[in-house]
């Protein structure tokens, strides 16, 4: 029984893939969320469409835009969904799929240029602030936790997350501005 040893070649593809697979599978599923009726559907996709990113991956061309590209491949995943389910009363009719993806393809790089400055002015802020506003949006704690552990009311805390989202968004729009223009 021989082994083999895998080409670096392989390694070298693999650790690629995953690196862009990863940068960009937030927005893949945002794309792919917004076309279909529910995450579980949405999930289901996205692992087909990684599947396929993965087989393809060799024939992407270093330098292109993985994420229209890897966008362009679900797209295609979510039309075929479509047709599969297409009996179903839940499911969408294939043009206005077709156009919500084509306004979503259009509207995705305004959304990562906000995601970007997002996550620049949240850095900014201390990291207590951070972990009392990230844990503010986790689903399984309830803002009277959140509350009672900052040391507030509920009323006081509901005033510094409206506060804080105000300073967030001050802070985001002052970054949008200064982007130059492309």
């Amino acid at each position: 029984m021989s082994s083999t040893v895998p080409d670096t070649n392989d390694n070298d593809l693999h650790r690629e893939f995953l690196r862009a697979f990863t940068t960009h599978e937030p927005a893949v599923r945002a794309f792919v969320r917004r076309l279909v009726p529910s995450r579980n559907d949405a999930d289901d996709i996205l692992q087909e469409v990684s599947i396929v990113l993965w087989e393809k991956f060799g024939e992407f061309h270093d330098g292109g835009d993985f994420k229209a590209w890897a966008c362009g491949i679900a797209r295609f995943k979510v039309l075929s969904w479509l047709r599969d389910k297409g009996r179903h009363r839940l499911v969408l009719d294939t043009d206005v799929v077709e156009l919500v993806a084509e306004v979503s393809l259009q509207t995705e790089s305004r959304l990562e240029r906000q995601r970007i400055a997002l996550e620049s002015c949240f850095g900014k802020i201390s990291a207590t602030e951070r972990e009392l506003l990230t844990r503010a949006y986790r689903r399984d704690v309830t803002m009277q936790d959140v509350a009672t552990s900052s040391g507030r009311s509920i009323g006081g805390f509901y005033q510094w997350l409206h506060r804080m989202r105000k300073l967030l968004l001050q802070c985001i729009r002052r970054e949008l501005a200064e982007e130059p223009l492309t």
